[in-house]
């Protein structure tokens, strides 16, 4: 049952401190779009700050396609390799960063989630591979990994699922949702399915359905996988092989895109990194930035499942709220939304470009719905959300009536 308190240490100013991951079983399947049932369903989760008696102060925090449920604090048995290992994340956490949180700036005592006033749930998304039932979860049905035969999800089964998850805890009504990415995705979805559940969304360096040339990167990314031979045609548990060169491929394309041309020039430029000038070789690493889309991949293969990254990568692709719920109109599709909703976008990010947050916005307005929509100008690309941590606080504070 839900513990309503967080034990927290004094690791910093302003950390919900050391932080132990949850895990609950939901008592029964959970209806997917595909047309199965999935049972059982493990769900990791953390909380951070005190449920209120009325229990009408929780913020459901969604991660994207590579987090999981540790966002904040400090883990109290460190990862091999933590979840902030993006642009910039060594200079930015220094030693401290494997066991803090994916989202440690944002929520906590007087930040934007402010674990003073707010219960805030973070959960591993259905599919995940950091404690949520997934395709490396055992298959009842032949006591072996799912591997590949995991059931095709999308981004409504996760909300289905955190909303069975809410309803195990006794939780029945959410403050906001919130999230970045994939995140986003989540938290609008959790509106048009769940509106009368939601008081308001948080939607971040989001979109309402992935442009064509996302979708492209995707597809490059899963092929990488597909086409490594280890990737066994996805039953490599227990074989001694992973595919690792496909995976790695994978989260060199994905973090690219995650990343703005001007950001990749400030940092790294055309700077070799090894030499005074070029070595003639085709298989090690010249140039700085290689170098650097070489180190991602060692990490993420440390701590990541290549056949969640499939199977997530595909959720995100499919999502299309026009589609899936307006048949073709995102205006229609909008129509059951009841939250406040706040917009945030960056204007280097041209994965989740700002023209996403606009067409959501203008969609809200011409509805009547409350909305409100913000762009920061910001160099580092879709990795923004993650970064500007300092700037997007006083945003949601205001927005939450926290500031």
């Amino acid at each position: 049952m839900l513990s309503p308190m967080v034990a927290v240490s004094t690791f910093s100013a302003g950390s919900v401190g050391s932080v132990e991951t949850q895990y609950i079983d939901l008592p029964e399947p959970v209806q997917l779009n595909c047309g199965q049932a999935l049972h059982p369903v493990r769900v990791a989760y953390e909380t951070y700050g005190t449920l209120s008696p009325a229990r009408d102060n929780v913020i459901l925090v969604c991660h994207a396609l590579s987090g999981d449920a540790h966002a904040a604090g400090i883990a109290k048995t460190p990862p091999q390799s933590g979840t902030r290992d993006g642009f910039g994340a060594a200079d930015r956490d220094g030693a401290a960063g494997r066991g803090l949180g994916w989202w440690d700036g944002m929520i906590g005592p007087g930040k934007a989630f402010d674990t003073d006033r707010y219960f805030v749930v973070s959960t591993n998304l259905l599919g995940g591979c950091s404690g949520t039932t997934g395709p490396s979860s055992i298959d009842p049905a032949t006591g072996r990994p799912y591997g590949s035969d995991f059931p095709v999800i999308t981004v409504a089964d996760m909300v289905r699922t955190e909303r069975a998850f809410l309803d195990a805890l006794g939780i029945e009504r959410l403050a906001a949702v919130a999230g970045g990415s994939l995140g986003g995705m989540q938290a609008l979805q959790w509106a048009i399915m769940f509106p009368d559940q939601v008081d308001a969304i948080v939607v971040i360096a989001s979109t309402h359905a992935l442009h064509p040339q996302g979708v492209a990167w995707n597809a490059i990314a899963r092929n990488a996988i597909m086409g490594d031979p280890a990737w066994q045609g996805g039953h490599y548990y227990g074989t001694g092989h992973k595919p690792d060169a496909g995976m790695g491929v994978a989260r060199m394309v994905g973090h690219v895109t995650y990343l703005s041309a001007p950001a990749l020039d400030d940092r790294f430029g055309r700077r070799l990194q090894f030499a005074d000038d070029i070595r003639h070789t085709i298989t090690e690493p010249e140039f700085e930035i290689e170098n650097y889309l070489r180190h991602q991949a060692d990490s993420f293969v440390k701590r990541f499942d290549a056949n969640t990254y499939l199977f997530t990568s595909r959720a995100l692709t499919y999502f299309d709220l026009a589609r899936e719920h307006g048949g073709g109109s995102l205006a229609r599709a909008l129509e059951p939304v009841s939250a406040r909703t706040l917009l945030i976008a960056f204007s280097s990010d041209w994965l989740y470009p700002p023209s996403a947050s606009e067409e959501i916005e203008d969609a809200l307005r011409g509805l009547g719905k409350p909305v409100e929509s913000h762009v920061i100008d910001a160099p580092y690309g879709h990795d923004c959300f993650l970064l500007e941590e300092a700037r997007q606080t006083p945003i949601i504070r205001r927005f939450l009536g926290s500031g």
